[in-house]
């Protein structure tokens, strides 16, 4: 698969459109990071965009009826089908073209945006079928790591230790036993052109690849998980969404990267590393942890960031200094 040359690059957030797409007034909950996140996503796509907004946060909090928060087309798809009506929306722009309904030159983007629980469990399905066909879809991940639109139930996302309804954390159980699922690794397997991890604590490296995203789907489909802090489920303060987002990639619990046409690139290196305490300690669904259980993902962290490491070649994210 040949590359694309990079055209678009965003140098800073001055270069942004000043109009605003996605508006204020929703229902998000204070100090949520995905009305930030879905802001500077339809900023990048501009008006010929399409969003898929699967069942989750964002759709229930952002669409309250007759309301709506989104300025460009938006479609509520089910939790588990937004990758095949993201492919559904693509084959209908073709046909229109191919009928001469719609003009053949208008660049119609098409966009997934979708929760954990909609994407690594319930909708993963549908999102492999997308991949697989290669159909032109940009799919937007927010990953707040459980079904927070229904209760904070586990998903296929959650971190090992951390608590939620149903991993509760006591005497028997300490929270999730079960390590969080890689879904940019899965994404990746598919062989499509470009995959992405993302965190807004660094916005210009989630811009730009939001953009880069964009830039491919003359080639096949985009995936993008972009870590979305949830103040509820995590169980902090509303101030500290972005603090505790930066402290993510800080301390190697959440690397950010990109897999262009297989070339990977760890886009933000850290020479030292914080350790995992410093983000732990932030978060209730953590507070139950033991100082040994925190050694414990401390090492799981440790094995996760040499695997980085090995995949890019080199050091690029060092020891807790």
């Amino acid at each position: 698969m040949s590359e694309t040359k990079k055209v678009l690059r965003i140098k800073s957030l001055y270069d942004l459109p000043r109009e605003e797409l996605f508006i204020s007034g929703h229902g998000l909950c204070p100090g949520c990071t995905a009305g930030t996140i879905m802001r500077m996503l339809t900023k990048v796509t501009g008006k010929d965009t399409i969003v898929v907004n699967a069942t989750g946060c964002v759709e229930v909090s952002t669409t309250r009826y007759p309301y709506s928060n989104w300025l460009i087309p938006w479609l509520h798809s089910a939790f588990e089908n937004s990758g095949a009506s993201a492919s559904g929306i693509v084959a209908a722009i073709k046909a229109m073209k191919r009928k001469g309904i719609m003009d053949k030159d208008k660049d119609v983007k098409v966009v997934v945006v979708a929760g954990d629980g909609g994407t690594v469990d319930i909708g993963l399905q549908s999102l492999s079928g997308m991949l697989e066909r290669k159909d032109p879809v940009m799919y937007v991940l927010y990953d707040n790591e459980a079904y927070m639109n229904t209760g904070i139930q586990r998903s296929g996302s959650t971190p090992h230790s951390a608590w939620t309804t149903t991993t509760p954390a006591g005497k028997v159980w300490r929270g999730e036993w079960r390590d969080k699922k890689d879904i940019a690794g899965i994404a990746a397997a598919h062989h499509i052109p470009y995959v992405a991890t993302a965190n807004p604590a660094y916005p210009m490296d989630m811009i730009n690849k939001f953009a880069r995203g964009l830039e491919v789907l003359n080639e096949g489909p985009s995936f993008i998980q972009v870590l979305m802090a949830c103040t509820t489920g995590w169980r902090f303060d509303p101030a500290l969404g972005i603090t505790i987002s930066r402290l993510a990639t800080e301390t190697g619990i959440f690397p950010i990267y990109e897999i262009d046409h297989g070339n990977f690139r760890v886009t933000f290196p850290i020479m030292k590393r914080k350790p995992v305490k410093e983000y732990l300690k932030l978060q209730g669904r953590f507070a139950h942890l033991t100082d040994e259980e925190i050694n414990e993902i401390q090492k799981m962290v440790d094995q996760k960031v040499e695997t980085i490491n090995k995949m890019a070649g080199k050091t690029v994210i060092g020891p807790v200094g």
